[in-house]
């Protein structure tokens, strides 16, 4: 009598996008927490803390370094001019081109890319995991240092019940900012051959351009629309107040979070096509 034939066995199903996006988010969190671009995030976001912690020291000693043409500001005066420059115009679209550029240039550099590639997962999911890790490594290390910045500025003739609310908004406007960044720089980073540069000539180039000369090309910048969620009111002295009437022509918010909605969802949208579609080629 012969044996009944084993049935065959199931053919595994391939992981989704989504799950396969969410094992490269596990697999490169740590990756780029424990990174060499990791401590330069650090050395940036560390400026404005030790800025803040040597203002506290000097009006403990009763040193006047908060007078301006004689009139004393406020705590919370000063963090917000803070969040104005070191974070909004600076820290943000820093780490946005530096980590974002480099979400597929790394690997193609430590030629891991096609350890990656040669897995049955959508090549577009490993550059939305690598996406989402930046954005979580990112927030871990600047979101703590705007809070460190907020308590030992806001108490210095301020008060940190009265202006909870604008940190609030001030963590929710970097993190939208960190994220529209990252969406734009990973599509250059998966588009062009030399993405770090030309990250750096959008950000200190274009947009600072743009946003000087009237007219509509500040509409195709980020920090156009970045700029109109700052819940502070700009210090009235003279050189920020130049900087104010350069700047400070915004559109409303809601048509802000429209647009920086539209920015993040097309340009990740086109990374991942990008990675989808190019062949990549590891130097010998």
């Amino acid at each position: 009598m012969t044996q009944p034939t084993a049935a065959a066995r199931p053919i595994p199903k391939l992981p989704g996008f989504f799950a396969s996006s969410f094992r490269v988010f596990d697999l490169s969190l740590g990756e780029m927490l424990w990174s060499k671009r990791t401590i330069f995030m650090a050395l940036v976001v560390g400026a404005p803390v030790a800025i803040a912690l040597i203002l506290r020291l000097l009006n403990a000693l009763s040193v006047p370094v908060f007078r301006v043409n004689g009139a004393t500001m406020a705590g919370p005066a000063i963090f917000g001019l803070m969040i104005w420059i070191f974070y909004l115009r600076f820290t943000v679209p820093v780490l946005g081109v530096f980590y974002g550029t480099s979400l597929m240039a790394d690997e193609v550099e430590d030629k891991t890319i096609t350890y990656l590639f040669t897995r049955p997962i959508p090549k577009g999911a490993v550059l939305v995991g690598k996406f989402f890790a930046y954005v979580a490594c990112t927030f871990f290390v600047v979101l703590p240092s705007v809070v460190i910045v907020y308590l030992a500025i806001v108490p210095l003739g301020g008060s940190l019940g009265a202006s909870f609310i604008d940190l609030l908004k001030d963590l929710a406007l970097l993190s939208v900012g960190l994220a529209v960044y990252g969406s734009v720089f990973a599509f250059i980073g998966a588009r062009f051959k030399r993405p770090l540069l030309v990250g750096l000539i959008f950000i200190f180039g274009w947009e600072q351009a743009a946003l000087a000369f009237p007219g509509y090309l500040k509409k195709f910048t980020v920090a156009y629309y970045l700029q109109s969620m700052v819940p502070h009111a700009m210090p009235n002295d003279t050189v920020v107040t130049l900087i104010q009437g350069i700047f400070r022509e915004t559109p409303g918010l809601t048509e802000s979070l429209i647009w920086l909605g539209v920015i993040l969802l097309v340009f990740l949208w086109a990374a991942t096509v990008s990675v989808e579609r190019k062949e990549y080629v590891l130097e010998q």
